[in-house]
C-alpha cells in the first residue's frame, strides 16, 4: 500500500512537471508569435506608406505632363508622418518629386533590411555581415609617411595613387539572455596591415607595424547589456576619447590621428552605468582596465637575437592601466549630445629597467546646434601618450652616454586636441571642417635630439587641417572629396608640409 502511494505521488509530480513545461513552451511560442505579428504589421505599414508615396509621385508626374507648373499634394497619413515639406498646399513640383523619391528609396532600403536572410552561426543565433568596400584616390603635393593614409609630412617629393586597403569587413552577433541582460558581440577587420617586417627605432611604416599580413584586426566588442548597465570587453579607442572626426579618406587610421586624436585600439575590460538625471538626461559613468600598447617609436633594448615578441612597457610593469570617464548626456530627444571628462593612468617599465607613469586628463563634447550644425571637440593634457595616439609617436626620449655606456630617459609631456564643425544638408549630404594638433613639449626634447635622425625621432609637433564633403545618393553608396593640410615640426630644423587631395567611393553592405 505504501508503495502504491509513493508511485502515485511520483506520477503526480511527473504529470505536474510536464504540465508546467508545456505551459512554459506554450508561453514562449505565444511570445514569438506576437513578435512576428508586430514585425509583420510594421512591414505592412512601411509597404503602405511606400505605395502611397508611389501614388503621389505618379500623380505629380501626370500633372507635370499636363503642363501644370505648380501642383498641390493632398495630406495623407504617410505624408503627415514624414516632414513638413509633405504638408498639403502649393509647393514647387520638382522639389516635391525629389523629396518623395528620396523617401521612397529610404523606405525601400528599410524594407530590404527587414526582409533579408540572416546568417546563422554554429550557436544558432543570427550573425549579420556588414562592411564598407572603399576605394581611395590620393594626390600628395609633398612627401608623407604613408602615401595612401598620410599622418605625417616629411621632406621629399609628392605622390599620386589609389588604394582599396581601407575596406572594412564586420560581423555583428546577438546571443542569449543571461542574468536578465542581452548579450552581443561584434568584430571589424580591414586590409591595411603591414607587408613589411617589424619597425625599428628609426623607421615606422603603418599602425604599430606588428602585422605582416594585409588583413588586420581593427576593433572588437562583446558584453552583457541591461537597461542602464553594460559589462564588456573590447578592442577599441580609449573610453575617455569617445568621438572621432568624420572622413571617408582616413579610415585605416582615423582622421587627425597623431594630430590630437587619441584613437589607438587597445584591449579593455569595462563597466558602463547610465544614471537618470533631471528627468530627460542621463549621467554616464564608465571605468575600465586597459592594456596600453607601446608607442610606434619604442626601441627594444635587448641583446637577444631570438625572434620573440617582447612584452610592451605596460605589460612589463605587471600592472594594468586604468581609465575613467563621466559624461552628461543630452536629452533623450537629442542624438548623441554629451559633455564629458576623463582620466587615465598606466605604469610602464622598459627592458632596461626604467620606470615611468603614463597619465592624462581629458575633456570632450558633442553638441547639436541650430541650423543642422554639429560641434565636436576633444582635448587632453598628459605624459607618455604615444601608445594612445599622441606624444609625437613617442612615450619617452632617451640618450646614450658613449663614455659611460649609460642611457638617460625622459617621459614626454604632451597636450593637444581637435575640433570639428559639421553641417548637414538634407538627408544625403554633409560638410565637415576640422583641425587638430598634438604637441610634445619641445624643451624636454632638445637635449635628446638625434643628429641626422628620422622625422619620427625628432618630431615635436604635428597638426592637420581637413575639410570634406560626403554625399550619399542612397543608403548604400557614399562619395567624398577631401582636402587635408599636414604640418610637421621637428625639435630642430625646418618643418615639413604637404597638401593632400583625396577622393573616396564606398559601397556599404
Amino acid at each position: 500500500m505504501l508503495c502504491s502511494v509513493a508511485l502515485c505521488g511520483t506520477a503526480n509530480h511527473i504529470v505536474a512537471a510536464q504540465t508546467t513545461n508545456q505551459e512554459s513552451l506554450s508561453q514562449k511560442i505565444q511570445e514569438l508569435t506576437d513578435a512576428m505579428t508586430r514585425t509583420q504589421a510594421q512591414l505592412e505599414q512601411s509597404q503602405h506608406q511606400l505605395d502611397e508615396m508611389r501614388r503621389q509621385l505618379a500623380a505629380l508626374e501626370s500633372q507635370m505632363k499636363q503642363g501644370g507648373g505648380v501642383v498641390s499634394v493632398p495630406a495623407t497619413p504617410a505624408t503627415e508622418s514624414s516632414t513638413a515639406t509633405n504638408q498639403a498646399g502649393p509647393v514647387t513640383s520638382a522639389s516635391q518629386i525629389q523629396d518623395i523619391r528620396e523617401r521612397q528609396a529610404l523606405q525601400q532600403s528599410q524594407i530590404a533590411t527587414h526582409e533579408q536572410t540572416k546568417v546563422e552561426s554554429e550557436s544558432k543565433y543570427p550573425v549579420k555581415i556588414t562592411g564598407l568596400l572603399l576605394l581611395n584616390g590620393f594626390v600628395n603635393t609633398n612627401a608623407v609617411d604613408m602615401a595612401a593614409t598620410p599622418t605625417l609630412a616629411v621632406p621629399g617629393s609628392g605622390s599620386t595613387g589609389a588604394s582599396v586597403r581601407q575596406t572594412v569587413l564586420g560581423f555583428d552577433a546577438r546571443g542569449p539572455h543571461l542574468f536578465g541582460a542581452s548579450s552581443y558581440a561584434d568584430l571589424r577587420v580591414d586590409f591595411d596591415g603591414s607587408s613589411q617586417s617589424g619597425g625599428t627605432a628609426t623607421t615606422f611604416s603603418g599602425y604599430f607595424n606588428t602585422n605582416t599580413m594585409p588583413l588586420r584586426l581593427r576593433t572588437a566588442h562583446a558584453g552583457l547589456r541591461w537597461e542602464h548597465t553594460d559589462v564588456y570587453f573590447s578592442l577599441d579607442r580609449p573610453i575617455f576619447s569617445p568621438d572621432t572626426p568624420t572622413s571617408l579618406t582616413a579610415v585605416a587610421e582615423p582622421s587627425l590621428a597623431w594630430s590630437g586624436n587619441l584613437w589607438t585600439w587597445n584591449p579593455q575590460l569595462g563597466l558602463r552605468q547610465d544614471v537618470p538625471f533631471a528627468g530627460t538626461h542621463d549621467i554616464r559613468l564608465e571605468a575600465a582596465l586597459i592594456d596600453v600598447g607601446d608607442a610606434p617609436l619604442s626601441p627594444v633594448f635587448s641583446p637577444s637575437t631570438t625572434p620573440i615578441v617582447p612584452p610592451t612597457g605596460a605589460e612589463q610593469s605587471r600592472w594594468p592601466g586604468v581609465e575613467a570617464h563621466v559624461a552628461l548626456l543630452g536629452s533623450k530627444m537629442d542624438d548623441g549630445s554629451h559633455f564629458g571628462a576623463g582620466g587615465y593612468f598606466a605604469p610602464h617599465l622598459n627592458s632596461l629597467g626604467y620606470r615611468f607613469n603614463s597619465f592624462a586628463g581629458t575633456l570632450d563634447t558633442h553638441l547639436l546646434l541650430p541650423g543642422h550644425f554639429e560641434f565636436t571637440g576633444s582635448f587632453y593634457r598628459g605624459r607618455g601618450l604615444g601608445g594612445l595616439g599622441g606624444g609625437a609617436y613617442k612615450d619617452f626620449v632617451y640618450r646614450l652616454d658613449t663614455d659611460s655606456g649609460t642611457y638617460y630617459f625622459r617621459p614626454l609631456d604632451d597636450m593637444g586636441g581637435w575640433v570639428q564643425l559639421k553641417k548637414k544638408v538634407g538627408e544625403r549630404m554633409e560638410f565637415n571642417g576640422a583641425f587638430g594638433m598634438d604637441n610634445a613639449f619641445s624643451h624636454e626634447m632638445r637635449y635628446y635630439a638625434v643628429v641626422d635622425g628620422s622625422m619620427y625621432q625628432n618630431l615635436a609637433r604635428n597638426r592637420t587641417f581637413t575639410a570634406n564633403v560626403i554625399y550619399s545618393p542612397s543608403a548604400y553608396l557614399m562619395f567624398s572629396l577631401e582636402y587635408r593640410h599636414l604640418e610637421s615640426f621637428p625639435v630642430v630644423g625646418l618643418s615639413s608640409e604637404s597638401n593632400i587631395l583625396g577622393l573616396a567611393a564606398g559601397y556599404k553592405f
